[in-house]
């Protein structure tokens, strides 16, 4: 009984150790630039600067299938997978467009342009410039599923028809937590809107 406590004890440790560090991690790292210009009772509507991203498309439709596949793709050239074999520091959120055929994109940290990046091993990695944008945001905990997903979805578009808000059918999901993080989950899905509801809500 008392390794036994002992055992437990010890692994609760660790587990406080692995999440203050999370945590800690989550503190200092580079995350999308962006502006709130209104918040509603669900929703706020955002405005994102222009930035680089990595990116890879992957021919699969559901965020269980896709998050996995195209984390380890992204992360391989992050972690050194490149014609440099450098080590490019990770970002927040990851972002995953909600189509068919999903994208997957990692933040690019500020002090690289799309011509001093090192070239990726893996010819599926692209780098993609995602302009300055407005959106509207909605957040959820916990970890992501693609039931979870949708809801937020459907919630957001319900919403945003309430408030008479037009927007467009580019949604993404974003995630800022690693997966060995516990506590304050933050995902959120957002959309688009178009240029002309920014200035709307501005004046």
């Amino acid at each position: 009984m008392k390794i036994l406590l002992i055992s437990i004890g010890l692994l609760l440790i660790a587990f406080v150790a692995v999440q203050l560090f999370a945590a800690n991690s989550q503190r200092n790292i580079e995350t999308y630039p962006y502006t709130v210009y209104k918040k509603f009772d669900i929703f706020e509507i955002r405005q994102y600067k222009a930035s680089l991203f990595t990116s890879v498309k992957l021919p699969l439709k559901k965020y269980k299938d896709a998050s996995g596949k195209g984390f380890s793709i992204l992360a391989g050239y992050i972690f050194g997978g490149n014609e440099a074999n450098e080590k490019i520091a990770m970002t927040s959120p990851v972002a995953m467009s909600l189509e068919d055929s999903m994208t997957m994109m990692f933040l690019v940290p500020k002090k690289y342009s799309k011509a001093s990046l090192p070239q990726p091993n893996q010819s599926q990695i692209e780098f993609r410039e995602e302009p300055a944008k407005a959106v509207a945001a909605i957040t959820f905990g916990g970890w992501a599923n693609d039931e979870k997903i949708a809801n937020y979805q459907n919630q957001l578009k319900a919403a945003l028809t309430a408030e008479g808000i037009a927007f467009t059918q580019r949604f993404y999901f974003l995630g800022y937590n690693p997966p060995y993080e516990f506590f304050n989950r933050r995902n959120e899905v957002i959309v688009e809107l178009a240029p002309e509801v920014l200035e709307g809500i501005k004046k």
